[in-house]
């Protein structure tokens, strides 16, 4: 693979530059792993069980980079994201302080059109690219870290990460939520009698891949996702639009159509069921089949990886988490008593919330509309946990330290009951209400210190 110089290319506007500055001694050794004679499939199996943290294993810390070199074609990079401050140092935008410094300070940067510089392959040979199967049971190879570009070079561009079951040579299956945009996007294109355009790009800049992963109805207007990885990036994200438009520092591109077509997230004669693992830890589940994207071309860059991401683990949460944390940040208003936020892994970077309030906020404010705010900008958040500014909320350990000894978690937890379950969550599914005869419903844990006993809970070293 060729390696750029760190140095003279900003890390958060190329992926492959952040995987540089791994390899040149500036950051913890062993961060940065090369791996020979793993197939993808095997590759997989051995990030999950020697490198891969909570949910998908029980491991605290960080997860590595690790490069599987593969005999023919692109190597396989799994785990560059699995470390929430290493990706925050590549993201010169973010605050060095709490999230919510961000707000008022951040604006768009608009994208910049590069010319096309990518090799084009010969034929569409889609299993020519090592997607790998994350566990036996999945339904197939998965694209895990495929982001779905649309729109014209200059306006309604939208980008969007997807799974993709891998069907053929030429042909992906999608999964899409009905709520999304490009869903919408596809919708309109059918209606007019065409089938939507579409990139599918792989390897994309970390400033790119945290945006993403924030909701578009919650961001404010004078943002698009990608104006927005622009001001993450401190830096224009450049664009080609031959023979669509796409991501200029993507590793792979795979440029196609979304069709009418549908297919059920299965191949060959096996049963419906397994999808792949799913960001909280557990089995995914087919349900409705999946819209068929038709690639007519695949282009890359010279000595392209190909990056993959484990559906549970670390960098999955990393990438959630993050963008979950500045799509709340950016929505609150100058006073909002809230100074940081961290999505935690251990609810998939979506379930769990840790969140810090100014001294003494959380008896002035009311901590149940805030909370539901919250629910209502991230509908995936179940639990929010309130802590003091002293508390380091990248440090898990501290956070239930502050719950143990800054509040009596039966008097200061408080429920929500009248919002819509989380189905990918058992604990909220109806078999588990069933059997534990509890329904589901979320809550905010209150770890705060109250107004007047601040003298005895300071740190005593």
């Amino acid at each position: 693979m060729f390696r750029p110089d760190p140095k003279q290319m900003g890390v958060a506007c190329d992926m492959r530059a952040a995987l540089a500055s791994l390899g040149d001694g500036s950051d913890t050794p062993g961060q940065f792993l090369v791996k020979q004679g793993l197939t993808p499939d095997a590759a997989c199996h051995d990030f999950a069980y020697a490198h891969a943290g909570i949910p998908a294993q029980p491991r605290a810390g960080s997860e590595p980079a690790v490069l599987y070199q593969q005999d023919e074609g692109p190597d396989l990079l799994l785990g560059l994201y699995g470390c929430e401050r290493r990706l925050r140092r590549w993201i010169p935008g973010l605050p060095p302080g709490g999230w919510c410094e961000i707000a008022d300070d951040l604006g768009p940067i608009t994208t910049r059109l590069m010319p096309f510089a990518h090799e084009s392959w010969r034929d569409v040979a889609l299993t020519r690219l090592p997607f790998p199967k994350i566990t036996t049971r999945d339904a197939g190879p998965y694209v895990t870290m495929g982001f779905v570009m649309t729109g014209r070079t200059g306006r309604n561009l939208a980008i969007s990460a997807h799974r993709m079951l891998v069907l053929d040579d030429t042909r992906l299956g999608i999964s899409m939520l009905s709520s999304r945009a490009l869903r919408a996007q596809a919708q309109a294109a059918w209606d007019a009698g065409r089938d939507l355009p579409v990139t599918i790009n792989i390897g994309v800049p970390p400033a790119v891949a945290i945006a993403s992963a924030t909701p578009t109805a919650h961001l404010p207007a004078r943002f698009d996702k990608l104006t927005l990885a622009g001001a993450l990036a401190g830096a224009p994200i450049d664009i080609t639009d031959h023979p669509a438009p796409s991501l200029a520092q993507s590793e792979i591109v795979l440029h196609g159509h979304l069709t009418r077509q549908t297919c059920d997230e299965t191949l060959g004669d096996r049963p419906l069921g397994v999808t792949m693992p799913e960001f909280l830890g557990y089995d995914g589940h087919a349900s409705a089949p999946l819209q068929v994207i038709e690639v007519t071309a695949i282009t890359q860059r010279p000595g392209a990886v190909l990056q993959s991401t484990l559906g549970p683990g670390r960098e999955q949460s990393a990438i959630l988490g993050l963008g979950g944390a500045l799509t709340v940040a950016l929505a609150q208003p100058k006073a909002t008593p809230l100074r940081d936020l961290r999505y935690a892994p251990s609810g998939g970077g979506m379930l769990l919330l840790y969140a810090s309030l100014a001294a003494g906020a959380s008896g002035d404010c009311d901590l149940e509309a805030l909370t539901r705010d919250i629910m209502r900008i991230m509908p995936f958040t179940k639990t929010v946990i309130y802590v003091d500014e002293d508390i380091d909320l990248y440090c898990d350990q501290d956070v239930l330290w502050a719950m143990i000894t800054r509040c009596t978690l039966a008097r200061s937890t408080h429920a929500i009951d009248d919002l819509p379950p989380l189905r990918m969550d058992p604990s909220q599914t109806e078999p588990w209400e069933q059997a534990s005869g509890c329904a589901p419903g979320r809550c905010y844990i209150d770890a705060t210190v109250p107004k007047g006993v601040e003298s005895s809970a300071y740190r005593s070293l």
